[in-house]
């Protein structure tokens, strides 16, 4: 069975990839979730089509990011908070502690889109990068 897929889906294909699948696999997974849709000759000129617009909607979104990196540049942030012995910190400096300062800073950025694996439990000077292709200098 030939199946265009609707979402990126691991060791098979991603969006937009006619793909050849089992005919259970299919019809029982792919299709009742909305994963895919039958590769008919119909639904590859509309997959085409959303194909194009996604790259337009790529190329602008990039556009943006790059943008935001520029304005981005040489930006720092500090936060003052206690630490005890080893320089450990009471507390920590989450990503949601990130966003506020930058937001005091006149930058939105939602907390999500920076990368901070874990909090910042020590004191120092840290890069912690932003989704769109910046990083950001923190001092704690």
């Amino acid at each position: 069975m030939e199946v265009i897929l609707k979402e990126d889906i691991a060791k098979l294909g991603s969006r937009g990839d006619v793909v050849k699948v089992a005919e259970g696999y299919g019809r029982n997974f792919l299709l009742p979730r909305r994963l895919a849709i039958e590769a008919t000759a119909g639904n590859k000129k509309v997959i085409e089509q959303m194909r194009a617009a996604a790259l337009r909607r790529s190329a602008k979104e990039k556009a943006q990011a790059e943008e935001l990196s520029q304005q981005f540049n040489g930006v720092s942030v500090a936060f003052a908070r206690r630490s005890g012995e080893h320089d450990q910190l009471f507390g920590s400096v989450t990503s949601a502690d990130l966003a506020e300062a930058l937001e005091k800073k006149g930058f939105t950025i939602d907390r999500r889109k920076i990368q901070l694996h874990e909090p910042l439990k020590t004191l120092g000077e840290f890069t912690v990068p932003v989704k769109p292709l910046t990083a950001l200098t923190v001092v704690v």
